[in-house]
């Protein structure tokens, strides 16, 4: 038996999830062992579309972009969905808060019709999700861990606890006491709680974790005499799409 044809594929975003997998260096090799790359527009030139597991990065934000997620929807037997952008939609759902007429008007002026444009939405809107690997960028060893599993028939251990969980582990001085707020109460853990790390409050680029406990947020920002209205600029960053809220 073959090893397992891998399509890694680019929609609308920055293209650092695609260096992630690039950044692997000694656990790329590792990856290309075991697996057989035949897409990778960002690393080799010869493209196929006979694979049997799609890595997808970025959004979906155009009508050519629906053509070509559901073309590899119908050639894939397992999507997976890498960084916040596939995931939730990411940053390019600031869009939809606007519109997409008068998104594209803000950024391309009296040239506005010539932008094919809709309404950004994550893979998820179109094709069945197998498997998440969240974050801006999201955690490299995530995505060979996923990979890893897929080969061995396993789920991947994926973390469905608060980043204040992995902060309070690496001993942090939570950011709110540092005068700025955070989404850590809520958000997604897996990342090593990399922002806090860096005196940085959380912004929930992993998403929300599943259920994700409210009030202990509410509390915290009453505590620092804030409100949810105060964080929602920053909790839509990533997650305007998904159209979740901490209210």
């Amino acid at each position: 038996m073959g090893k397992p044809k891998v399509g890694i594929f680019g929609f609308t975003g920055c293209g650092g999830c695609q260096l992630e997998i690039l950044n692997l260096e000694d656990q790329l090799l590792d990856l290309v062992s075991a697996v057989d790359i035949v897409h990778f527009t960002e690393a080799i030139t010869e493209h196929s579309d006979d694979y049997e597991i799609a890595l997808i990065e970025g959004s979906i934000t155009t009508e050519h972009d629906v053509e070509r997620i559901e073309k590899i929807g119908s050639i894939a037997n397992v999507i997976v969905a890498v960084g916040a952008c596939a995931v939730s939609g990411g940053l390019n759902c600031l869009k939809n808060l606007y519109g997409t007429q008068k998104a594209a008007e803000l950024v391309y002026g009296d040239k506005k019709d010539w932008i094919d444009t809709i309404e950004v939405k994550p893979v998820d809107a179109y094709l069945k999700v197998d498997h998440y690997s969240r974050g801006c960028p999201p955690n490299r060893f995530e995505i060979v861990d996923i990979v890893r599993s897929l080969l061995l028939g396993r789920q991947p251990e994926i973390p469905n606890y608060p980043v204040c969980v992995e902060c309070k582990r690496n001993g942090n001085t939570c950011v709110y006491e540092l005068g700025m707020t955070c989404l850590g109460p809520i958000s997604r853990a897996g990342c090593d709680s990399r922002c806090p790390n860096s005196a940085s409050g959380c912004e929930a680029c992993r998403g929300v974790i599943e259920n994700p406990n409210v009030n202990a947020q509410k509390d915290l920002l009453a505590e620092h005499g804030l409100t949810v209205k105060d964080i929602m600029s920053q909790f839509n960053l990533y997650n305007a799409c998904k159209g979740k809220n901490i209210e």
